[in-house]
């Protein structure tokens, strides 16, 4: 690509707003419209607003008493994912353009991940794309990434870029049963995830990352970043956007037919117990998080844990996943010990699932639970 982008950029926005701008963009990206060259917006969100997942179940994964307690917006993004927190410390990132013919979305992502990983390396943060859908310094994650292509063949970018996380917060308001359920919660997040000011010693937020990340893109793509504003038309779009969909609980509250479930394992190590704890969406695994008196957290189970989620639940992708993240090494156990420990949490999991969703004698037998079917593409999930 070459030329010169449209530079967007705004901070402090409310949850509602910045997902309808994002949206409204698109709609300058259809098959048929004007060629121009994309915009990139980076900008971040009022303190605080938590996100979730396009497909993902609000009550699974927000407090939404925690939420209103603190004043913290709750809201659906069009891309798929996970649940984030987001704030002054945290950049928001959408790049809007039209979707390249015949390119898969984990390439798209690849290729959009390095103008992150670029703008990181000039603050001498050495991180890489991994897994579908992170980006990661030394097995941590430090930003998240997320793909949606509409029925127009317009296409918008996700990310955030941690500059800076209070995890006992998101603890607060977010559920993230694997985490608690280990114990020590806010250490087991702590290993797992890291932040630009963690990397940097110096503290950073949106404001100083903005011009990082935005050079990354330049550099990566070898073009110049024009600041621009939203044209008219995009302004209208994003108001009716949010007035009809992101101000609407019926948006907001959205269910998947599929609900969560999870499960755990005790796997005996040369090292003591550890505990196996499996979050799991239909046959698919969701999260995953081992826990032991570890005096540090092996980098291979961290590992372990980004590259299966999201896989199936079967034994011949866990034992692969085992298999190359050299875990069980770690652990000091056979890799099919580790393999049937994991299998074991999603078999519980599995269990638990079948047994919530049983109907209760005269109730009603139609689903409670609604299922939009979206002919268009979101890449899951972050």
């Amino acid at each position: 690509m070459t030329g010169a982008w449209r530079l967007l950029a705004d901070d402090g926005v409310a949850a509602a707003e910045g997902l309808a701008l994002d949206e409204a963009l698109m709609g300058s990206y259809s098959r048929g419209s004007q060629d121009r060259p994309p915009t990139l917006r980076l900008y971040s969100y009022r303190d605080h607003c938590a996100l979730i997942g396009r497909y993902q179940n609000l009550d699974a994964e927000v407090d939404l008493a925690a939420c209103r307690r603190t004043g913290t917006q709750v809201n659906r993004r069009l891309t798929g994912g996970g649940a984030i927190v987001m704030g002054s410390g945290q950049l928001g990132i959408a790049y809007v353009d039209r979707a390249p013919a015949g390119r898969r979305p984990r390439e798209m992502l690849a290729e959009l991940s390095a103008a992150l990983v670029a703008g990181l390396a000039q603050l001498g943060i050495a991180a890489s794309f991994r897994g579908k859908n992170d980006v990661e310094v030394a097995g941590r994650k430090i930003a998240g990434l997320g793909l949606y292509v509409d029925q127009a063949g317009a296409m918008l970018f996700h990310a955030s870029v941690l500059a800076d996380l209070d995890i006992a917060f998101m603890l607060h308001v977010l559920q993230i049963p694997a985490a608690k359920l280990a114990g020590r919660a806010t250490a087991a997040l702590s290993e797992r995830l890291t932040t630009v000011s963690g990397e940097t010693a110096g503290l950073h937020d949106a404001r100083t990352l903005r011009p990082v990340i935005g050079n990354g893109f330049a550099v990566s793509f070898g073009v110049d970043l024009e600041p621009g504003r939203p044209d008219g038309q995009e302004l209208a779009r994003a108001e009716f956007l949010a007035a009809s969909r992101y101000r609407s609980q019926a948006w907001v509250n959205e269910r998947s037919i599929v609900g969560d479930a999870s499960g755990s394992a005790l796997l005996k190590t040369p090292a003591g117990l550890a505990r196996i704890f499996l979050t799991t969406h239909g046959d698919l695994v969701k999260s995953v998080m081992v826990a032991g008196d570890f005096n540090e957290l092996p980098p291979a189970l961290v590992a372990m844990e980004s590259d299966l989620r999201w896989r199936r639940l079967d034994r011949a992708s866990v034992a692969a996943v085992v298999s190359v993240s050299s875990a069980a090494d770690a652990l000091g156990v056979a890799p099919e010990q580790l393999a049937g420990a994991v299998l074991e949490a999603g078999r519980q999991s599995s269990e638990y699932s079948v047994a919530r969703q049983l109907p209760v004698s005269g109730s009603d037998l139609s689903p409670a639970a609604k299922f939009t079917t979206d002919s268009r593409r979101c890449c899951e999930p972050s």
